[in-house]
């Protein structure tokens, strides 16, 4: 079950972002509200770029060549 609870915080963090984003570019908050929403988005923003490179990490780890592990960076481009 940790890896549901990983994929939730990632997607609950990147859905509060969002929202606070949305919030931001509405100009309806104070100075200080402004000021908390963006301290807290860029807490979530390291928050989502962590669980990222976790997730790049396990990436690496489980690519295999002829029985040995090797690391390669992962390329979305290269499938396509």
């Amino acid at each position: 079950m940790p890896r549901k609870k990983k994929t939730t915080d990632f997607e609950q963090s990147l859905q509060d972002l969002e929202s606070i984003v949305t919030q931001m570019e509405q100009g309806e908050l104070s100075l200080e509200d402004s000021l908390k929403a963006f301290e807290e988005g860029v807490s979530l923003t390291r928050e989502c770029q962590n669980i990222l490179a976790q997730a790049e990490q396990k990436v690496q780890l489980l690519m295999e060549s002829g029985g040995e592990l090797k690391t390669e960076p992962f390329d979305p481009e290269e499938g396509s």
